[in-house]
């Protein structure tokens, strides 16, 4: 198998004036950017880094941020991109543990890099200006240096990236990934979404995220254009799409819902958009409707999977069957195990809520995370990876994913998924969106509740009558409903449920005016 240096190459070579990336008003064919990453690649020489190096990004979407991606993986560098809102002590937590040599910044980072003890005494890059408290060199240093095109160093099984995993409770886990997985996973993504050459995607996804990375490599692979959001604002990513045509998505349904309830939102804004694909959690009920009837698109995918393993399932279809995450994906065998299984060969029954089990020997998959045997002993058995998520196979053999096996509430000695009620919840036009947590109760162990964001006027006695007539189970219910401004969630867009438990929200302060 192609390493990803080798398969860059091969695109140029394929494509070499095809626009590659667009930043703003950067607009680089694949002959032109070639041009960058081999300069780059220099640069990393010159500054004595060698394969195997780890060097920590703390970078946006920028077309410095892409291009240092794959000057890496021609370099043979272990790519460790972290979020760019990361403080000081993240970032020597993650410079600590990947033994990085080099660590870049740019303005919206730099106080974490002057603040954090390790970036001192390590190679420094700055894509903006240089910070006063540290010495660095700069990006248009290293590519203003001409530089022949550069050769790939490593072979399709040298690590690529290291992407570390959200971490709630505890320190974030590392996931270190070789170029023939990031490579696999690129080409599944295209096989799945059924690209062609030279679409056209929104790099909105951050580059710390498995969907931004996938979406970067796939786009190389077929020709097509990279176009980079720094920061994600719905007004700029309408604008962006009407102006550089993109033909498809790949986003988050939070990133969605914004999209499409924005002021400026209108369907000519999004009408080059052919294909919507999204990731990263669970869609609900009334936003997949709302979706198909903006985008009217030509293929609608529901991708599920982790960092750890990609790409688990996939429904090329979803709005057909509400809640489906589909069956396994290309390079993937799935199983679900009975919640107190004792070994991977103890499967649930169709229908009958379990943890769901990915199969390690997938072309996409990791090995075992960087330096946590505690982790793998977690959560790799016998050649699964127990993802974590709870689910079932309904009776076609369709993934329903439930939930985290952390986030099943048990009121009353019931297990109630706190997703089956936000897809119903979801319907009601006044609610724009909801997040459902148990809360502790001294009578049922903890009670259902929701925490909703209205849109018009809707009282809670008429939320709780319209779960009663959609037909969700007296138990499933919500015994509390709360009106909040914000829902919290992840930079990436996820549900911060423990936030909510935790009673770290602020109650609406002004209702709604009523609908007309």
């Amino acid at each position: 198998m192609f390493d990803l240096g080798t398969s860059f190459v091969a695109s140029v070579a394929r494509d070499p004036g095809a626009l590659a990336i667009v930043d703003g008003d950067v607009r680089l064919t694949y002959r032109e950017w070639y041009s960058k990453i081999s300069s780059v690649v220099a640069a990393f020489d010159r500054l004595g880094l060698k394969p195997g190096d780890h060097i920590t990004t703390v970078l946006q979407n920028r077309w410095e941020a892409a291009t240092i991606h794959w000057a890496c993986q021609f370099a043979g560098l272990v790519i460790t991109p972290i979020n760019w809102r990361a403080k000081a002590d993240e970032l020597d937590f993650c410079l600590e543990n990947s033994l990085s040599s080099a660590v870049v910044y740019q303005n919206v980072s730099l106080q974490a890099v002057e603040e954090s003890t390790l970036a001192q005494g390590l190679i420094s890059i700055a894509v903006d200006e240089i910070g006063p408290k540290i010495r660095s060199i700069t990006f248009e240093s290293m590519i203003a240096e001409a530089a022949p095109n550069a050769t790939p160093r490593v072979s399709a099984d040298a690590w690529s990236i290291m992407l570390y995993t959200s971490g709630t409770t505890s320190k974030p886990k590392g996931v270190p990934r070789r170029h023939r997985a990031e490579r696999a996973a690129g080409v599944a993504h295209v096989a799945q979404n059924l690209y062609k050459r030279n679409e056209r995607t929104l790099g909105v996804m951050p580059l710390y995220h498995t969907m931004g990375v996938r979406s970067l490599i796939a786009m190389s692979l077929i020709g097509g254009t990279f176009v980079c959001l720094p920061k994600y604002d719905p007004e700029q990513a309408l604008s962006l799409i009407k102006r550089e045509k993109i033909d498809n998505l790949y986003l988050v349904p939070t990133l969605y819902h914004d999209l499409v309830h924005h002021a400026a939102y209108e369907r000519s804004k999004i009408s080059s958009v052919r294909k919507i694909g999204f990731a990263g959690a669970s869609m609900t009920d009334g936003l997949l409707k709302k979706l198909n009837e903006e985008f009217k698109p030509d293929l609608f995918v529901n991708h599920y999977g982790s960092s750890e393993v990609y790409t688990f399932t996939i429904d090329q279809n979803p709005a057909a069957k509400p809640g489906s995450a589909g069956k396994a994906g290309i390079n993937q065998h799935i199983r679900v195990l009975k919640l107190s299984a004792k070994s991977v060969n103890d499967l649930a029954d169709p229908n009958e809520e379990g943890e769901i089990a990915a199969l390690l020997a997938s072309d996409e998959a990791f090995e075992g995370y960087w330096k946590r045997p505690d982790a793998d002993a977690r959560s790799l058995r016998d050649g699964w990876y127990l993802t974590g998520d709870t689910g079932y196979m309904d009776d076609d053999g369709d993934l329903f994913v439930t939930g985290r096996v952390d986030d099943m509430i048990i009121t009353g000695g019931e297990n109630v998924s706190p997703v089956e009620i936000e897809s119903c919840l979801s319907l009601h036009p006044s609610v724009s969106e909801v997040a459902v947590v148990g809360l502790p109760d001294e009578k049922w162990g903890k009670i259902v509740a929701a925490f909703v964001k209205r849109n018009t006027q809707v009282s809670e006695k008429e939320l709780e009558q319209f779960c009663q007539t959609s037909g969700l189970a007296n138990f499933k219910r919500p015994r509390r409903i709360i009106f909040v401004d914000e829902i919290p969630k992840s930079p990436v867009g996820k549900l911060l449920r423990r936030l909510l438990v935790a009673g770290e929200y602020t109650l609406e302060q002004s209702s709604p005016t009523s609908s007309t």
